[in-house]
């Protein structure tokens, strides 16, 4: 007898699908057999995803991109990203199904929809993307991310928490070593791309830093590509030790030796700040929908374990006055990645696991 099928439907950013690449790692481990369903943009993030996991690419499209004639042929690609998704479906019959948010869930959704097979969707945000809002009402579990959530009228939501990675339950609540007279790590992470502002202002910030602080700092920045360059150049202009790179796949282990980490506060850098445990001073992304990035940020903010700072308050002398007030207090950075601590759920893929289980055994 063949092993259960998870489908697990993924959009095309980190936030989507580090938590999927968890659930994924956990099921397989239960000898669950684990197909991804995604688009292009999503591929590029499943270099992390277990060999035994079955990627494939689904036709998809998205409203809030591109040009006149992509968003007129969007609902097209839509429509045959779902019944191919169907036809497929029809053959494979997965147990359940589980969507993490992003138009590429769509067409796994929906054709779990029609086949009535079980289905569920993690919201990882304090406020649901556009297509979990959608599917909300038309799954069999809702699981939140981040609590509270803000849910449609007459739904409940399971408050899971995040899952993330198992390189990051490796470095759960690491040893935190706070500031001192010593080299210090100072982790700057703009989402899976980076971030424009943070590549504008956090140079500078750093650069501002009193002289005794400013030489013992060193950084590693996530920039985008085409910032790279002159943020190199700032911080090298500034006499300061930094690695910029669009990309780092060892963001655990850098979280795990950093004094501070600056952060946009996306659910899944959230969500590894505090399972590891460190300060952070969050910037919430001004243009999210439904401002869930500050949602998100709330838990830490109000644990007293991060800072937060609006997009539209923030600037170099603000960030430094901020940035120094952490690493020249120890006691009260330690206090702070204690506090980060109590926000993490690392036992999170362990939760929906057990759901998506329940949803098997229910059928």
């Amino acid at each position: 007898m063949a092993a259960p099928l998870l489908l697990i439907a993924a959009g095309g950013t980190g936030g989507h699908m580090f938590p999927a690449q968890a659930l994924a790692e956990a099921m397989l481990a239960k000898g669950w057999r684990v197909k991804l369903s995604t688009d292009a943009r999503g591929a590029r993030y499943t270099g992390g995803f277990p060999a035994k996991v079955d990627i494939v690419q689904v036709a998809s499209a998205t409203f809030a991109r591109g040009g006149a004639v992509a968003k007129l042929i969007a609902p097209l690609r839509i429509l045959g990203g779902i019944l191919a998704a169907t036809f497929r479906m029809m053959r494979e019959k997965p147990s359940v199904v589980v969507g993490f948010g992003g138009y590429p869930t769509i067409p796994a959704l929906a054709a779990a929809v029609v086949l009535r097979r079980p289905r569920m969707i993690h919201e990882q945000n304090g406020v649901l993307g556009r297509v979990n809002q959608f599917f909300a009402p038309r799954v069999d579990r809702v699981a939140c991310g981040t609590w509270p959530t803000t849910l449609p009228d007459g739904i409940e939501g399971v408050h899971v928490g995040n899952p993330v990675r198992a390189a990051v339950i490796e470095r759960a609540g690491a040893g935190y070593i706070p500031p001192g007279d010593y080299p210090m790590s100072i982790v700057v992470i703009g989402g899976s791309q980076g971030a424009r502002i943070l590549s504008d202002v956090v140079p500078a910030a750093i650069a501002a830093l009193p002289a005794p602080l400013r030489d013992r700092v060193r950084v590693a920045h996530q920039a985008r590509d085409e910032d790279q360059v002159r943020v190199i150049a700032a911080y090298a202009s500034a006499g300061i030790r930094a690695e910029v790179e669009p990309f780092f796949t060892d963001v655990p282990r850098r979280l795990s030796e950093a004094q501070l980490v600056i952060s946009r506060a996306g659910a899944s850098s959230v969500a590894d700040i505090s399972v590891i445990g460190r300060p952070a001073i969050l910037i919430p992304f001004a243009a999210a929908t439904g401002d869930h990035q500050t949602a998100n940020a709330r838990g830490l903010v109000d644990a007293e374990a991060a800072i937060l700072i609006p997009e539209k308050q923030l600037d170099a002398a603000t960030l430094a006055d901020q940035i120094n007030a952490i690493l020249a207090q120890p006691q009260a950075a330690e206090r702070m990645a204690q506090n980060a601590l109590s926000q993490g759920r690392p036992d999170a893929t362990l939760r929906l696991v057990d759901l998506v289980e329940t949803l098997a055994r229910n059928t």
